[in-house]
């Protein structure tokens, strides 16, 4: 169409909504290719030989593309929530290629052939494996029955994460034991920088296994230590919690907000035109703003038109030029509002769209006052001042404004009835008369240039402006006679709403508003209600529209505890039924406290830090969707790890009759290599979210910060009370049954000896 356009005539996008969706996947996409390369990093640098990290290296690749392969039968398409599930599954898919690979080289290294040491390792890990991948898709199994928008959310990640892991599972299986006896060898002594790297590397993680076994046995030694440690945990996770403010979805920076500009009632347009062109000299000496589309005379808030409103679309500039803090999208909105709030012309305010495109017309909350006892609009104007100037006194409340205005100026028109009737003149035709000349009347379509038009009547301008010329207007009667519309007419000045709104089919007036710094959506609703209950009458009720609707609805629903709570009873059924023990669950899932402390802890410490160096406007660390999806997936993590330990100490204790504690040790001995190798592999995955930047960064924040802190407390802190959790647990069941093996003696762990 440009080539059609004269020359000095160009046109531009001033407002695309999917550039935000655009920019967020191939940042997406770069996270990605960036947690791929730290994953193989610490693969090889704990198996030391490029033919071992080969074999995990692949299996990122056949689990992503065949998730996608998965993708069409759930009716998922390739979208932001998918992809951002695919950046957590590809520190998932490498466990259990580790967790093979680790065994056959720990054979290899003790002499056996590697088709041998392959085969011997599949014998000791195929329970493990197949119980990790069970735990980890069946944590997310009641996620999928959440309904409305939140449940769509967890069900993107949760299915994502569940095919990613259960084809990794099956790979685990067959692809990798079989690359491992075709490809593991004996390592070889070699020379150089890299072999005294290694040789460093290997004498530190040799000294820290010691130290790692002591502990434990010490632990062992005294279970109630363990177990005190453990209710410690818990109780700071729930306090750290606590803390945490509460939202729904967070404000992100989709490359546009939104202005609304409210003159005075009854203002003329062309004053308001004036207006909106010094909003527009503002907008163009804002650093990091590219386009302004105005509306005047319309307000999205509202969905009304009227001469005094005037609505702003604001197009920031692209994401990888807006590098600088006064460029990021929290301060443009709070400069911009600090020189809004000073124009004289009217109320000016700059505010975010919703969190979801189309759902509701704003972020922040919107807030529904009706009048239940269906009384004159006077009785919900005087309750509406109330409730505002209340809510303003609030500190959770920053913004706050309303839609509904109740004294525009108006001009009643009075028709004398007893007249028309007298003069002969329809009714009815006085009315289209008037709405003909005053409003503008719909006549026909006609047909040229190859399009249909449409043809209105109405009287000019300066006829419509001066209610004196009315007179001008006539009307024909029954005999054929023009009767003018003054004699049968007159007009009464009034005051009244601009518009009349219904919600629920009550009368009701719409409240906008945002939290104030350093408070979450969640404390400012909360705020809300609480100020209603305080001042209106019983008549008056409340309600929520767009986003905020669904934010009420997510949390009238099923709480986030409820879904960790049947997450964890699904992972508990799981393991019941695959280790045929009702005990052995309780040594695996006793240690999700603590990750679950390590999550919310890390959560508070950066939220805490944040705002010691930033405005508050610009931290929103809090517990909200993303969070929630994080912990929810920490319980199959934190299991992963117990499961490495759990299930080669009760092989060595049940089936070899080795003593309880010494089955412990053991397992915590041969299965600490695998389980920092595959936490940290997922951890480093997560860096790329928790240093995320661009388009949806602060949900990609949220969700790394989760993860990455629960994994490392449950890598740093519930590994040493996972063997002393299994002993205590063993012993309580055994106890129950009667003595099962004699020997529970404590003995020394065996020093661990550098390769």
């Amino acid at each position: 169409m440009k080539e059609r356009f004269p020359a000095d005539v160009d046109y531009a996008v001033t407002l695309d909504t999917t550039d935000a969706v655009k920019a967020g996947m191939q940042e997406i996409v770069m996270t990605l290719v960036i947690a791929f390369v730290l994953v193989i990093l610490v693969v090889y640098l704990f198996l030391q030989d490029w033919r071992a990290t080969l074999i995990p290296m692949l299996a990122v690749p056949v689990s992503l593309v065949a998730t996608f392969a998965v993708f069409p039968f759930f009716g998922f398409s390739v979208n932001t929530l998918s992809l951002f599930g695919l950046v957590l599954a590809i520190g998932l898919v490498v466990d259990d290629a580790i967790v093979v690979v680790e065994g056959i080289q720990r054979h290899i290294e003790q002499g056996l052939p590697p088709k041998d040491a392959a085969r011997k390792a599949m014998d000791e890990l195929t329970g493990p494996v197949i119980g990790i991948a069970l735990v980890l898709s069946a944590v997310f199994v009641p996620t999928v029955f959440i309904p409305g928008i939140t449940g769509r959310l967890y069900q993107q990640f949760a299915l994502t994460i569940a095919i990613s892991v259960i084809i990794s599972a099956f790979n685990a299986l067959t692809l990798s034991p079989a690359l491992g006896g075709l490809l593991l060898r004996p390592k070889k002594t070699t020379h150089g920088p890299l072999a005294r790297f290694f040789s460093w590397f290997n004498r530190v993680f040799a000294s820290g296994t010691n130290f790692y076994l002591r502990m434990s046995g010490g632990l062992i030694r005294k279970s109630v230590v363990a177990v005190v440690a453990l209710a410690g945990f818990a109780v700071a996770g729930v306090l750290f919690g606590k803390v945490l403010p509460s939202s729904f979805l967070p404000d992100e920076d989709q490359g546009y907000m939104y202005i609304q500009m409210q003159l005075p009632e009854a203002s003329s347009i062309q004053s308001t035109s004036e207006a909106a062109r010094v909003v527009e000299d503002v907008l163009k000496s804002t650093p990091g703003v590219k386009y302004t589309t105005t509306a005047v005379g319309f307000s999205l808030l509202s969905l009304t038109r009227s001469s005094f409103n005037t609505f702003f679309w604001v197009t920031l500039q692209p994401w990888e030029d807006r590098k600088t803090i006064e460029q990021e999208y929290q301060v443009i909105k709070a400069k911009l509002n600090l020189k809004l709030i000073t124009l004289p012309q009217g109320t000016v305010f700059a505010f975010s769209p919703p969190a979801i495109s189309g759902v509701g017309t704003s972020g922040g909350f919107q807030f529904v006052l009706e009048d239940r006892s269906g009384k004159e609009s006077e009785f919900l104007v005087k309750n509406l001042n109330k409730f505002l100037e209340a809510a303003r006194k609030r500190p959770e409340i920053g913004m706050i404004t309303t839609t509904y205005i109740p004294s525009t100026p108006q001009k009643y028109v009075y028709v004398d009835k007893e007249k028309v009737l007298k003069q002969g003149v329809n009714l009815s035709d006085v009315y289209s008369t008037l709405q003909a000349f005053l409003g503008g009347q719909f006549v026909n379509y006609f047909n040229e240039f190859g399009r249909a038009w449409q043809v209105y009547v109405e009287a000019e301008a300066p006829y419509r402006a001066n209610l004196d010329t009315v007179g001008q207007f006539y009307v024909r009667n029954n005999k054929g006679e023009m009767v003018p519309l003054a004699a049968l007419t007159r007009f009464e000045s009034r005051y009244g709403p601009e518009f009349k709104m219904r919600f629920n089919e009550y009368s009701s007036a719409q409240i906008i508003g945002s939290a104030a710094d350093g408070y979450s959506s969640d404390q400012a609703t909360a705020a809300l209600e609480e100020v209603f209950h305080q001042t209106m009458p019983p008549e008056m009720g409340f309600d929520y529209m767009g986003m905020s609707r669904q934010e009420q609805k997510a949390r009238e629903g099923i709480p986030s505890w409820v879904v960790f709570a049947i997450s964890l009873l699904f992972v508990f059924l799981i393991l019941a039924a695959l280790y045929e023990s009702w005990s052995l669950p309780f040594g695996v899932l006793l240690s999700t406290p603590v990750a679950v402390f390590g999550a919310f802890g890390l959560l508070w410490l950066r939220r805490t830090v944040l705002g010691m160096i930033f405005p508050a406007f610009m931290v929103q660390i809090e517990n909200d969707v993303y969070s929630q999806i994080g912990l929810v997936m920490l319980i199959g993590l934190a299991a992963k790890n117990a499961i490495l330990i759990v299930e080669f100490a009760k092989s060595k204790y049940e089936e070899e009759g080795m003593p309880l504690v010494d089955a412990a040790l053991e397992g915590a001995r041969l299965r600490l290599r695998p389980i920092l190798m595959t936490s940290f592999a997922f951890i480093l995955g997560c860096v790329p979210l928790f240093i995320a930047t661009g388009a949806g960064s602060v949900g990609r924040q949220i969700m790394g910060t989760a993860v990455i802190g629960g994994m490392l407390a449950a890598t740093g802190l519930a590994i040493f009370i996972i063997p002393a959790l299994y002993v205590l647990v063993e012993r309580v069941a055994s106890a129950r049954k009667g003595p099962a093996h004699a020997s529970v003696e404590i003995s020394e762990p065996h020093p661990v000896e550098a390769d």
